[in-house]
């Protein structure tokens, strides 16, 4: 190894190179400075999870997944293939999971709702685990094997376009072709691949199963608040708040000093909004007229801004009429095709001086910010764990509009 770039197993100590050989089968190998003259151990200093640090980490080749195989269909839950370390290419990971949110994205995924889901696919696209490998030749990694990390919508971003440059990392074309649980393997998985300068590392302290939801429905609905241009003590609605994008809304709007006006259904999710800092309910089922309802709710002139975290095209178009002038309304729902048609009567756009927003989900920035709420007890996921296998009855429920906050999956231990 004299004329060699020296190179180091993460979380493990080599006092020799003959030491080498006998551990690098399942192992990750990454990049290091050329260590000093004379040096015989190279020691690393990390935060990573302590398993890790016990004992070698291996690599099995094959482990549970729960697969798309057919649209519309139950997911398989199967042993596939584990991409093993020397196979992962520079900037490449692999993370072993440990908890992976129910979205009900993935079951527009798992029905091809939007034209775009390739199968066979592993499902889910949030989730919280450890790195355990790292591709050789990976330059810079914001992450090391050991370190808690978590997983998005988007797989990987370009960071060099100009939608990245302004912060629109959800509009890189590289992003839209990698989506976890769509276009690429995603969290419904024991182990997966992911890109490490898209990954976002956890903050110490956070609970993994809590904050697994934050990755995409707190992000999600976060950075949906930031685009409300909403302001201290102004009304904001929440289209299907007692729901896992909503429940975290909700909290995010009162730490923000906003005024909360929850729409939803059922005794359950009520009580859930009104104990997280909504003021005031609307229940859809119930209502006679709710563009009055909602109105009446703001005072009689209407919210300020209204966000749509609901797969139906009718909330959006009920926001458009009880929205007061000047407002606006963010989109982040994605009804499926057949139903997915915005009906705003012109005159009534222009003559509110309306805005339109459509967000797909939040940046790295918009991520470490809302992680931060979590961080400060400002906001914090209700959610019910359930085990991985557990994951059909589980996008059921989700799909039937049952869940109060959220159900994430225990993937592994």
């Amino acid at each position: 190894m004299k004329d060699e770039e020296p190179r180091y197993l993460d979380n493990m100590v080599l006092r020799s190179s003959s030491e080498l050989g006998s551990v690098i089968d399942g192992m990750v190998m990454s990049p290091l400075p050329r260590v000093l003259k004379g040096s015989s151990r190279l020691s690393i200093k990390s935060s990573p999870n302590p398993q890790l640090m016990s004992s070698i980490i291996t690599i099995p080749t094959t482990a549970r997944a729960a697969v798309i195989a057919t649209i519309k269909e139950d997911l398989v839950i199967k042993e596939v293939n584990v991409i093993q370390p020397s196979e992962l290419a520079a900037g490449e990971c692999l993370v072993k999971v440990e908890y992976a949110g129910c979205c009900h994205s993935d079951v527009h995924v798992k029905n091809n709702d939007w034209g775009r889901t390739q199968t066979p696919v592993i499902g889910g696209h949030e989730g919280v685990g450890h790195v355990v490998a790292i591709g050789a030749n990976t330059v810079g990694s914001p992450v090391k094997v050991g370190d808690r990390v978590g997983m998005k919508w988007f797989a990987n971003a370009c960071l060099k376009c100009e939608m990245c440059r302004l912060g629109f990392e959800s509009c890189c074309t590289l992003a839209r072709q990698q989506s976890h649980g769509n276009t690429v393997d995603g969290t419904f998985a024991e182990y997966t691949r992911c890109w490490v300068d898209y990954l976002t590392p956890i903050p110490d302290g956070l609970d993994s199963a809590a904050v697994t939801p934050l990755l995409c429905a707190g992000l999600t609905i976060y950075k949906a608040l930031k685009l409300s241009n909403a302001k201290p003590g102004h009304w904001v609605a929440l289209s299907g708040a007692g729901g896992g994008l909503g429940h975290l809304g909700i909290q995010f709007a009162v730490a923000m000093g906003l005024r909360v006006i929850a729409i939803d259904t059922g005794t359950e999710k009520k009580d859930l909004c009104l104990k997280l800092g909504a003021e005031k309910w609307v229940d859809f089922a119930e209502s006679k007229d709710i563009v009055k309802d909602v109105q009446e709710a703001a005072g009689g002139l209407g919210p300020h801004a209204a966000i749509i975290a609901v797969g139906n095209a009718l909330p959006f178009n009920q926001a458009i009429m009880y929205l007061r002038s000047a407002a606006t309304l963010v989109a982040i729902g994605m009804p499926g095709p057949a139903n997915g048609i915005l009906n705003i009567p012109i005159a009534l756009l222009v003559s509110k001086c309306l805005n339109v927003v459509g967000s797909a989900t939040g940046n790295r920035q918009d991520m470490a910010e809302a992680l931060d709420f979590m961080a400060r007890g400002k906001v914090n996921c209700h959610h019910e764990i359930r085990d991985f296998k557990e994951v059909n009855n589980a996008l059921k429920d989700v799909s039937e509009g049952k869940v109060k906050g959220r159900i994430v999956l225990k993937i592994t231990s």
